[in-house]
């Protein structure tokens, strides 16, 4: 009985010695496994201070578009009140050239019949010149 004894013992020994050795694989692995993940997340932080890098200077860049561009906005509207004024003066300038306008229409319609004299006398004496004209000359040949 005592050889069942000894025999049981070695066999609890060889069975603990196999779960041992399992068990020492079984570790093996999963600290490969986390020196991978270990190696992985070094490499992320480092990708992620990239990233921050790059982000943090194109939030500066931004801020200075940003600041760029309202001051171009800014000189932009003392060219759009500018352009307003002009716009106003050739409305006013517009409205002068129409009264003046309307006025000289309004004069020469009043007028009508003194300037037809006018012309009618105007073409009488050019003809009485013309005739005293060609009269010289007549004579003078």
């Amino acid at each position: 009985m005592i050889i069942i004894l000894y025999l049981s013992a070695a066999l609890i020994a060889v069975a603990f010695l196999i779960l041992v050795i399992y068990l020492s694989k079984t570790l093996k692995s999963l600290q490969m496994t986390l020196n991978n993940v270990a190696s992985t997340l070094e490499g992320l932080e480092g990708q992620m201070k990239g990233i921050t890098d790059e982000t943090t200077e194109l939030l500066h860049k931004t801020n200075r578009l940003a600041d760029d561009i309202q001051q171009k906005s800014l000189k932009l509207n003392t060219v759009v009140d500018a352009v307003q004024e002009v716009g106003t003066s050739v409305r006013q300038f517009n409205s002068s050239i129409q009264q003046v306008s309307d006025s000289v229409a309004s004069a020469t319609e009043q007028n009508r019949e003194k300037i037809s004299q006018v012309v009618s006398w105007s073409n009488a004496a050019l003809e009485i010149w013309n005739k005293w004209k060609r009269k010289k000359m007549k004579e003078e040949l």
